[in-house]
């Protein structure tokens, strides 16, 4: 894009005074009221968004069952459940050549992806019943209606409250300073939402049967080796998403048009993995019945999860391996100092 200007700041030589005309700037105490009100618009804007985001979550932890992983079993089950994500989100953040990300930002994003987990769980609820309404035909065809909510509904939510994470804070940080630290970012972003996720999935998954008899750890094993193996996906959807919206900092121009690229890409990736996922494993285990339900299920993730995430860290070593490269060669200024020195 160029850089567009008013025909009189294209000919203007610099001696006339341009404010209010063709140019701008805090002059006035009308103006400093305007900057005031305009960044505390931008600012009521983030809290009114944070607040929104505590509420609903404290209304999922008192309502929800959430509240159960204060008992120290199903505590120890979500902890346990979250292990892949975070060694997954631990390598990408590796993968970074430049500078260390300050953990007090990778904290905060975390944070708001368990807050912000709220927003997808009430769109995924309501509007996603509809709209799996409209596409199953009110009840004649349940699969493609599922189809239907998991690519129009699911995968871009739950990938764009894991962005704003991301965009809401650690995006505006100084020290967000090389477009990978978008794919760190995201990684935590995602480590963040399965988190939560696994905690509502395990609380209100717990069995009956071995709950009534205190066996905690009994009555959640089965959806927490579940909810482990769902994990990663997050971190690598999120990942991409985070890459593209590192990438669209760096290049103002194309903003908005990278964003998308990054959110699609997330979107798309999540979207067919729910679906593929809820087709699948049971369609193997019809067509092949001495094969256990689990095990096709943990090889599919094991496949699916395995080729995106490839994808994503041949990506990310790409961007670590031109950094490196760029920085172990002299630029062109201390080559001309270097052969000065070398003629003289």
């Amino acid at each position: 894009m160029t850089d567009r200007r008013d025909p009189i700041q294209a000919r203007a030589d610099g001696s006339q005074d341009l404010y209010d005309v063709a140019t701008w700037e805090v002059r006035s105490r009308l103006d400093r009221v305007a900057v005031s009100i305009f960044r505390g618009l931008k600012f009521s804007l983030r809290a009114i968004v944070f607040l929104m985001a505590l509420i609903i979550f404290v209304a999922q932890f008192a309502l929800g069952g959430v509240g159960a992983i204060t008992e120290p079993a199903v505590g120890a089950l979500v902890v346990l459940s979250a292990l892949p994500a975070l060694g997954l989100a631990w390598y990408v953040r590796r993968e970074d050549a430049t500078s260390e990300e300050p953990l007090e930002l990778m904290v905060a994003t975390f944070v708001l992806a368990v807050l912000f987990a709220g927003f997808a769980g009430i769109l995924n609820t309501y509007v996603g019943n509809g709209v799996q309404a409209i596409g199953s035909g009110f009840g004649t065809l349940p699969v493609l209606g599922l189809v239907f909510m998991f690519y129009l509904v699911v995968g871009p939510v739950e990938e764009t409250v894991k962005w704003l994470a991301i965009r809401l804070y650690a995006y505006r940080s100084e020290r967000f300073d090389a477009v990978i630290d978008g794919a760190v970012y995201g990684a935590i972003a995602g480590l963040g939402f399965a988190t939560i996720e696994n905690a509502l999935y395990i609380t209100q998954n717990l069995n009956a049967a071995f709950l009534a008899s205190g066996n905690i750890v009994g009555a959640g094993s089965d959806i927490t080796a579940v909810r482990a193996l769902a994990g990663p996906g997050h971190v690598i959807y999120s990942a991409f998403a985070g890459y593209y919206l590192g990438l669209a900092k760096f290049n103002p121009e194309n903003r908005g048009p990278i964003v998308v690229k990054g959110l699609l890409i997330a979107a798309l990736i999540h979207a067919t993995y729910n679906t593929l996922v809820t087709i699948v494993p049971d369609l193997i285990s019809v067509l092949i019945p001495s094969v256990s339900p689990f095990v096709v299920f943990l090889g599919f993730v094991i496949v699916y999860d395995g080729f995106f995430g490839y994808i994503l860290l041949r990506k990310l070593r790409r961007y670590s391996h031109t950094y490196r490269d760029l920085h172990d060669t002299p630029d062109a200024s201390e080559m001309k100092v270097e052969k000065t020195e070398y003629d003289a």
